[in-house]
């Protein structure tokens, strides 16, 4: 009676090859597809990695065009202040009236130093790039450089040329600190004729 409950007990043992109700079917995958589902997600992060890597690169560059203006440009505030020490130097020596050899020895003396301070600020400019911006006459007029302050009739020079410079303008690398003030040539206005020009006068009473 015992093993007939035994053999009760045991769960019928189902034939190779079939499979139990409660154990689904594996489910097959083709290997090609997998390899095109994984080539397609290495694509894939291989792009956003690309992407992150340019976006990193162009950060890092306007970072340095920014450091490189910065270093470039920061005495830009300083050097406009010593443009009118620079303009007031050669205003006092342009005051002196002719050659000052000769004469009073303390104006010769101060004459010389002005000149020598004025070469020293101009060398000064040079060293930190700051150049002067002093048009021929007859050059032509170029509103990046120069500001036009009035116009000259004038027959000379072609229009739209340089006629007169007022004050020297000045740029720092390539950066415009201030511009050149000239006065610009155009073509004269014709005059009209005048009418009473060769036209007889009665003088008889």
């Amino acid at each position: 009676m015992m093993q007939d409950s035994k053999v009760q007990d045991q769960e019928p043992t189902p034939p190779p090859g079939e499979t139990t109700a409660l154990e689904p079917p594996t489910e097959q995958i083709d290997p090609a597809e997998r390899i095109a589902a994984l080539t397609a997600e290495i694509a894939s992060l291989n792009d956003r990695l690309m992407r992150a890597l340019a976006e990193v690169e162009n950060v890092r560059r306007q970072k340095d065009r920014e450091l490189e203006e910065a270093r470039k440009y920061a005495i830009a505030g300083f050097a406009r202040g010593l443009l009118e020490v620079a303009d007031n130097l050669r205003r006092a020596l342009a005051a002196v009236p002719g050659p000052v050899e000769g004469r009073d020895p303390l104006l010769q003396t101060l004459v010389t130093g002005v000149e020598l301070t004025e070469r020293t600020l101009l060398a000064l400019f040079e060293k930190h790039r700051i150049a002067k911006i002093q048009p021929e006459r007859g050059a032509r007029f170029d509103p990046a450089l120069h500001q036009a302050m009035f116009e000259v009739p004038t027959t000379e020079l072609p229009p739209g040329s340089v006629a007169e410079v007022l004050q020297p303008g000045y740029v720092l690398a390539d950066r415009l600190l201030r511009p050149a003030l000239v006065g610009v040539a155009k073509a004269p206005v014709p005059s009209e004729p005048d009418e009473s020009r060769g036209a007889t006068v009665d003088t008889r009473v």
